[in-house]
C-alpha cells in the first residue's frame, strides 16, 4: 500500500509539472511598491510550478525557472521619493496625466531599446503560452503578443479606471463611477457631476487624439524591425491594443466603488499578503508587550519620507503623538532627538507584521493601495493622509466605508491630525466596521493568490478567453453611447418642420398663381 501511494504521489507531482507554463512577466517600472507587487505576482506563478522570464529592474527574487532580463537602467528615469515641500506649495502636480504619460513612455521607450530586452524579443528560440505585463498609462507592451504570438494580460496595479477599461470594454460611466485621479464617490452633485463629464471628455480625448500619436511612435521606433526579423507580419498597433485577454487587478470589491465592469477584469488584490505572517523582530515585540493601551503604527510609505517632512511639522506630529495614551511606532528614515516616552522610532518596519498584532489599534499612511489593502486585510482602522496618485482616491474609498478618517497635508496638519486620531481612537464604530469590512475581504470564491494562477492558466488553456471578452470593445464609442440615434431624435422634428415648411410655402405660390 505504501509504494502505490508513493507511485499515485509521483504520478501527481509530474502531472502539475507538466501543466507548468512558459510566461513573460514585463514588470519594469522602478518604483519599491510596484517591484513589491511584481516580485509577489512572479513568486505567486513559480510556486504554482510555471517558468518565467521575468523583465524587471529588480533582482529579489532568485529561482531555478526564473530567468531575470535586467532593466536596472531604469532607476534613472524615475524617482519614488517625493519632494513634501514642493507638494504642499503645488508647486508639484502629481495627479496631471500627461505629465504622468511622458514619464511612462519614456520609460517604455528606454525598456524596449534595452540590450537585453532587445536580445530576448529578437531570440527566435523564445516561446511563451502567456504575456503578463504591468499597465502603466499605455499600451504599448501589449505588442509583445505579436512578437510570441501569445495571450496577453494586463496588470494593474491600482483601482479600475477608463485607461484600461477602454482597452477591453469602454470608459467608466461617468454617473456613477470616476477615476482615480478625481477622487469623488457616487452619489453626485451636479458640480461633481460637471466636473465628471469635463474630466471624462477630456480623458476620451487623450485616449483616442493625444497619446495614440506617442504610442504610435514608440511601437514604430521597435517592434516592427523586430517582427521582420522573425519573418512575421506587422501588426497594426490599434489591432493590438485591443486585442487584450484578460485585466488582472490590484484590488477586491470590499476595497473599491461597486461597478460593473467586463466579464475579462479579474481581482487578485491582496495575493502579495504572506500567508504566514512573520513574527516581529524582538524590538518591536518588546514596544508591543509593555504597550497598556494598544499601538498606533504612523508610516507614510515609501514615496514620502517622514525626515523630508520640514522641522516645524515633525515637531508638531510628535507633540500630537506624545499626547496620545498609546504606544506609538513612527517609521522614520533616521533617528529623532527628544522624542515623546510613548513614541518609538524605527528606520525599518515590518509593515504585515505590525499589522497583523491583536494590540493595533491605529494605522496612520499614505493611502497607498497596498498600504490600505494591508489594513483592510487584517481589519485596522486608519487616518490618511493622501500624497499624489491614487491615494486621494483609495482615501475616499476607506473615508467611505466608515474605517477612516482623511487629513489633508499641510504645513499645520498636526492640529487636523489631533482631531483625526482623537475621532477614529474614541469611537469604536471605525474599529467595528473594519473588522465587518476585512470579513467581507476575505469571504471570496477563491483567495488571491489561487485567482491570480487560476485565471492566468486560464488564458492560457482557452487560448486567449475569447468566451470573456465584452462585445463593446469592438463597438465604436457614438454607437455605445447612442450618438447616433440621438441625432436621428434630435434631427426628425427638425426635417419634418422643414418638409412641412417647404410644403406650405408650395401651397401658398400654388394659391397665389390661381388668384392671379
Amino acid at each position: 500500500m505504501g509504494k502505490l501511494n508513493l507511485i499515485l504521489l509521483s504520478i501527481l507531482l509530474s502531472s502539475c509539472l507538466c501543466d507548468g507554463y512558459r510566461i513573460l512577466a514585463v514588470f519594469p517600472t522602478p518604483s519599491v511598491s510596484h517591484g513589491i507587487l511584481a516580485d509577489n505576482f512572479v513568486k505567486t506563478l513559480l510556486n504554482a510550478g510555471h517558468e518565467v522570464v521575468y523583465i524587471s529592474p529588480f533582482k529579489n527574487v532568485n529561482h531555478p525557472k526564473l530567468e531575470i532580463t535586467d532593466v536596472s537602467q531604469n532607476v534613472e528615469l524615475f524617482s519614488d521619493n517625493i519632494d513634501v515641500k514642493e507638494v504642499m506649495n503645488g508647486s508639484l502636480d502629481l495627479l496631471d496625466t500627461k505629465v504622468l504619460f511622458e514619464i511612462i513612455t519614456t520609460i517604455t521607450d528606454v525598456t524596449l531599446a534595452n540590450p537585453s530586452v532587445q536580445k530576448l524579443l529578437r531570440d527566435p528560440n523564445q516561446k511563451f503560452d502567456v504575456i503578463v505585463a504591468e499597465y502603466f498609462f499605455n499600451n504599448i507592451y501589449s505588442a509583445l503578443s505579436a512578437i510570441y504570438d501569445a495571450p496577453f494580460i494586463w496588470f494593474l496595479t491600482i483601482v479600475p479606471h477608463s485607461m484600461i477599461l477602454d482597452q477591453i470594454h469602454g470608459p467608466m460611466n461617468p454617473a456613477y463611477s470616476s477615476d482615480y485621479i478625481e477622487a469623488r464617490i457616487a452619489p453626485y452633485s451636479f458640480a461633481e457631476r460637471v466636473r465628471g463629464l469635463y474630466f471624462t471628455l477630456s480623458l476620451l480625448y487623450n485616449l483616442h487624439v493625444s497619446f495614440p500619436p506617442v504610442e504610435e511612435a514608440i511601437y514604430h521606433k521597435h517592434i516592427p524591425t523586430i517582427l521582420k526579423s522573425l519573418g512575421k507580419p506587422i501588426a497594426d498597433y490599434k489591432v493590438l491594443t485591443y486585442n487584450v485577454s484578460m485585466v488582472l487587478g490590484n484590488s477586491q470589491v470590499a476595497i473599491e466603488s461597486a461597478v460593473p465592469l467586463p466579464p475579462n477584469f479579474k481581482h487578485i488584490g491582496g495575493y502579495h499578503i504572506d500567508d504566514d505572517v512573520k513574527p516581529l523582530p524582538e524590538n518591536l515585540k518588546k514596544i508591543f508587550d509593555n504597550a497598556k493601551n494598544g499601538v498606533v503604527f504612523f508610516s507614510l510609505g515609501s514615496n514620502l519620507r517622514s525626515k523630508d517632512l520640514p522641522e516645524d511639522m515633525k515637531q508638531g506630529i510628535l507633540k500630537v503623538l506624545g499626547g496620545l495614551k498609546q504606544t506609538v511606532i513612527w517609521k522614520f528614515e533616521e533617528s529623532l532627538p527628544n522624542t515623546p516616552k510613548n513614541v518609538h522610532i524605527v528606520q525599518w518596519a515590518p509593515q504585515q507584521s505590525i499589522l497583523a498584532q491583536p494590540k493595533l489599534v491605529l494605522f496612520v499612511t499614505h493611502g497607498g493601495l497596498l498600504s490600505t489593502t494591508e489594513a483592510v486585510h487584517f481589519g485596522v482602522p486608519l487616518v490618511v493622509i493622501p500624497v499624489f496618485g491614487d491615494q486621494f482616491m483609495n482615501a475616499h474609498l476607506v473615508e467611505k466605508k466608515g474605517i477612516a478618517v482623511q487629513v489633508k497635508l499641510s504645513y499645520t496638519m498636526y492640529n487636523e491630525l489631533k482631531v483625526a486620531m482623537d475621532t477614529v481612537l474614541g469611537d469604536t464604530k471605525y474599529a467595528t466596521n473594519a473588522k465587518a469590512l476585512s470579513a467581507a475581504f476575505h469571504d471570496l470564491e477563491m483567495k488571491p493568490k489561487v485567482a491570480l494562477n487560476f485565471w492566468v492558466e486560464h488564458v492560457v488553456r482557452t487560448r486567449g478567453a475569447p468566451h470573456l471578452r465584452s462585445v463593446a470593445v469592438d463597438i465604436p464609442l457614438y454607437q455605445r453611447v447612442y450618438l447616433d440615434l440621438l441625432a436621428l431624435i434630435l434631427l426628425t422634428p427638425v426635417v419634418l418642420l422643414l418638409v412641412l415648411k417647404r410644403f406650405c410655402c408650395k401651397k401658398s405660390d400654388s394659391q397665389k398663381v390661381k388668384r392671379s
